[in-house]
């Protein structure tokens, strides 16, 4: 069914510029019904007109609003699992700036979850999603239920081999398994001519341009899916969904973690060996108030393949638990 979000905004209409985010006569951003929707939809580099964001929930009715919003546009699509912040916000403002159309998804995929992850506490808040992407002027929401993504029967799954293996996918296996599966399901439902994805996680980024590659796909081809730079908050912490798990004591621990990776990075540019440097990182980490190190190590930043020592390509990876979260992070070295 057409999910309207009306209701968010019914007593008054944000107005902003589509592309400076200022206040505006002729750039209105509104929430309503399917039915209220224009006839064409503005252009989302313009600024101009009046742009409605519709959620839909079932694929029939996905493939209808994507055909419109192809027939006037390029369309980019930002997939998500919610729980929104400035980092989603920032690869929604990329996509924009790139495309005539964003469309953006909102799926906590149980695929990717493991045994005693959080897939049943991930932060769940579809009504204030909505609400954010109305302001940044998104068209499309496709807000599916697990039973429309994987019906009863469903029995294929995508493995990308080499750039999945080591990092996330040893920490955490068959993780890269369901983001491959459910990242080419969401490519084939929207058909976008672009896709947006934070550079966060990288190595998930690497996994999904393999399979695009591999898979031959045009609708985004690989060189089409763009990643974008990872948004830290003012002390250096990675923008996380689950950065809403930590407590007060443990958010100003975390950031420790970015802190030891830039100490562990500039030893090793000044001529530090970089096993040393980073044994002494996940010292550090663990010093700062983190339970544990999932990992922390250097690999190329193409292949995903281990690294002794930089290669100009290189990049530290690190996965760390503070309080029962866990956090990732990347820097390049």
């Amino acid at each position: 069914m057409l999910y309207s979000v009306a209701r968010l905004l019914s007593k008054h209409a944000i107005c902003r510029n589509a592309r400076s985010g200022k206040a505006g006569d002729n750039s209105t951003v509104a929430v309503s019904l399917a039915s209220a929707r224009p006839a064409s939809y503005a252009s989302a580099r313009s600024g101009l007109g009046r742009a409605t964001l519709i959620t839909v929930t079932k694929l029939d009715e996905l493939r209808r609003e994507t055909d419109a919003l192809k027939g006037s546009g390029t369309l980019a699509l930002v997939p998500t699992m919610g729980a929104l912040h400035e980092g989603h916000l920032t690869l929604v403002r990329e996509a924009r700036g790139k495309s005539d159309h964003v469309a953006v998804s909102i799926f906590v995929n149980p695929r990717q979850f493991g045994a005693g992850e959080d897939l049943d506490s991930y932060p769940r808040q579809l009504e204030r999603d909505a609400e954010l992407l109305a302001r940044e002027g998104v068209a499309l929401l496709w807000a599916p239920t697990p039973g429309e993504v994987y019906p009863e029967g469903y029995a294929t799954s995508i493995s990308v081999s080499g750039v999945s293996e080591g990092l996330c996918g040893a920490a955490r296996p068959g993780h890269f398994d369901g983001v491959a599966t459910v990242v080419c399901k969401l490519f084939n439902e929207v058909r976008p001519d672009m896709a947006f994805f934070g550079e966060k996680d990288w190595q998930q980024l690497a996994v999904i341009r393999r399979m695009a590659r591999d898979l031959d796909l045009t609708l985004p081809h690989a060189d089409a899916i763009h990643g974008v730079g990872i948004v830290r908050e003012p002390d250096g912490l990675a923008m996380s969904s689950r950065n809403a798990y930590l407590s007060q004591e443990q958010r100003v621990q975390a950031a420790g973690l970015s802190a030891a990776m830039r100490e562990a990075i500039a030893r090793i540019a000044k001529g530090a060996d970089a096993g040393e440097a980073i044994a002494d990182l996940k010292a550090a980490i663990i010093a700062a108030g983190f339970e544990a190190v999932d990992y922390a190590e250097l690999r190329d930043a193409d292949s995903i393949a281990p690294l002794s020592s930089p290669n100009g390509n290189a990049r530290l990876f690190v996965a760390a638990r503070i309080g029962g979260t866990r956090l990732i992070d990347n820097m390049a070295v």
